[in-house]
This record gives C-alpha cells, structure tokens and sequence, in this order.
C-alpha cells in the first residue's frame, strides 16, 4: 500500500502520533527542520506584503525556537556526553542565544528597514550555523554510537508538545 507524500514538517509532526510511522533519525529530523526554516526565509525574501512578511516572521521565529530548544533539551546533551565534547556543543548553545536576541528584537517590532536588515542577518547567521551543524556536529554525532532513532523519537515527541503549546 503506496503512502502520499508528505513535507519534512508534516512527516515530523506526524510522526508523534502516527503509530505506523518510523520514528525519524534525529539528525535527519534536525536537517528537515533545516529545509523547512530556509525555505521560510526564502519566502520572506520575495515577499512585497508588509502583512505576510510578519506572518513569515512569526512563522520563522516559532520554528526557530522549537528547533533549538528540541536541540538544547535532546540532541545536545546526548551528543556533548558520546563525543565528551567541551567546544562543538557550548559554541552552538552560543549560537542559538545569539538567535534568541535577534528573534526577540523582530517579534511585535514594526517593519522598516531595521526589520529588513535584522531579517537578513538573522537568516545569514542561521546559514552559518547550519553549516557548522552539518559539517561538523553532524558528522562527530553520526560517527557516535548514539541510538539515532530514538534520539529522533525522543525529540519528535518533544517537539509536537512545543508545538501544541504554541498554537
């Protein structure tokens, strides 16, 4: 029986409740999120409408914010314990606080050029940290005998609670 294919994001959200779905590896579940958010800024990036630029906003934010924390909360202190990591795991905890600031300074504030340029250096700090995670964490973290699976179960879990909260 053939199955409709779903987003990234449909798939993850799924996935929770679905008992017939696989749990997804974590790491691929991190790189759809990946996808899912660049396509978002992308989006912004040719959006006109001052209106759904802020929808796409809040939309980036809310992702965003459930990605780093189903990182911070799972992903992050497994890997930091396989790999006894001192350097990789504290630099992308920066990271993400450094996020947090930008995403807290676009949310509610009015869309001007400010709001422009903030946008832009937030999805160029996200390339960057993306590259670094793929690059780097991913490959160190894969090359663990970390349970991939249900560390992706764990946070599939987690984020579907994140993001019934928030809606």
């Amino acid at each position: 029986m053939g199955r409709t294919r779903v987003s990234p994001t449909t798939s993850a959200r799924n996935a929770a409740t679905d008992p017939d779905l696989n749990p997804p590896h974590a790491i691929k579940l991190l790189k759809a999120d990946h996808i899912v958010i660049r396509s978002l800024f992308s989006e912004y990036g040719r959006t006109t409408s001052v209106g759904k630029k802020k929808l796409l906003v809040a939309r980036i934010c809310a992702e965003l914010a459930v990605h780093t924390q189903i990182e911070e909360e799972i992903f992050f202190p497994a890997v930091k314990q396989a790999l006894k990591d001192k350097v990789l795991i504290p630099e992308a905890t920066v990271e993400h606080d450094t996020l947090k600031f930008l995403m807290s300074q676009l949310l509610g504030a009015t869309v001007d050029e400010n709001f422009n340029a903030r946008i832009r250096v937030l999805s160029a700090y996200v390339a960057h940290h993306v590259i670094e995670e793929h690059n780097l964490l991913f490959r160190r973290a894969a090359s663990t005998k970390l349970n991939m699976l249900q560390l992706g179960a764990k946070m599939v879990v987690r984020k579907a609670e994140l993001l019934a909260i928030r809606r």
